[in-house]
């Protein structure tokens, strides 16, 4: 199929642009104009702006389903999370209703449902109305809403593995507590890839996890041993520097620490793989494993 994916050039969208053309699938990648380079099946978007259904309407012709990849950590004036995350995307499923592109796959997030954050709001509106465009016949999509996504590329996996060198780990609070279930981006892609195939009539929300839950010091823990090094000394930060911690995060755009990530880091990011795993045909990777197959 000819396919538009936004957000080819992020983390998880290089994963599934390179995992749908092994597939056989013609990828047309969404790119800033900026960085358009010649010779490629490029198309020029800008999520900060294209908050219309016209704007998407020349970029859907030939084009068979939609991909959307595209997400911010955080707000910033380049990427505004209101656009990015709820009017653009709304924008672009309501241009695919109207010209008849029915398969949609849009990747969400884990743990938005009763969030109070800006990042789960502007989440939760785009899948709702996605949902709603569902319910009316006009499209055919599947919401995948992983949890922590861990791979070879991704700036809070880089966090990740970088405490986890650390001989003495220095922990905000809720790190040692919340729970999360790791899933590796190869497996992220493979369900993508699987939902776009012929035989499947999956749609609706997918809820994309690992095999297991655990907290996210203890998953640090597990990169730590991964990587060969013994276990490190863990303590935890004291919540007045946490919170100082995390707004000066705040003036920091380029940084995932910020006062939305330690809020969101608050509560548990697991759910239920078992649609997930009838999508990949096996079990997922196990956190103890991410090390050896996804950091590559």
């Amino acid at each position: 199929m000819n396919i538009l994916l936004t957000g080819s050039t992020g983390f998880v969208g290089r994963t599934v642009a390179a995992a749908l053309t092994r597939a056989g699938h013609q990828v047309h990648g969404g790119v800033s104009p900026r960085h358009r380079s010649p010779g490629a099946l490029q198309v020029p978007m800008d999520f900060a702006r294209d908050t219309s259904a016209q704007a998407w309407l020349p970029r859907l012709a030939g084009i068979d389903a939609v991909v959307n990849a595209v997400g911010v950590l955080r707000d910033s004036r380049a990427r505004p999370i209101d656009a990015v995350h709820q009017h653009t995307p709304v924008a672009l499923f309501d241009a695919c209703a109207q010209v008849g592109v029915r398969r949609v796959v849009h990747v969400s997030a884990l743990g938005i449902e009763g969030s109070a954050t800006r990042y789960a709001a502007t989440k939760r509106a785009a899948d709702t109305h996605l949902l709603a465009l569902a319910k009316q016949g006009a499209l055919h999509p599947a919401i995948l809403r992983p949890s922590v996504v861990f791979g070879k590329g991704g700036d809070s996996s880089a966090l990740f593995m970088n405490l986890a060198r650390l001989p003495v780990a220095l922990f905000p609070g809720p790190m040692l507590t919340a729970r999360v279930q790791p899933v590796s981006v190869h497996d992220l892609a493979a369900a993508i890839v699987a939902l776009l195939g012929p035989a499947i009539s999956t749609q609706g929300i997918v809820e994309c996890a690992g095999p297991e839950a655990l907290t996210m010091g203890d998953f640090i823990a597990s990169l730590r041993q991964q990587l060969g090094h013994g276990k490190a000394h863990v303590l935890r930060l004291p919540d007045p520097l946490t919170q100082l911690s995390a707004r000066l995060g705040d003036a920091v755009p380029s940084v995932p620490w910020c006062t939305e990530t330690l809020t969101m880091l608050g509560s548990d990011n697991v759910g239920n793989p078992a649609v997930f795993e009838q999508l990949l045909g096996r079990k997922a990777v196990h956190y103890s494993q991410l090390v050896a197959t996804a950091w590559r």
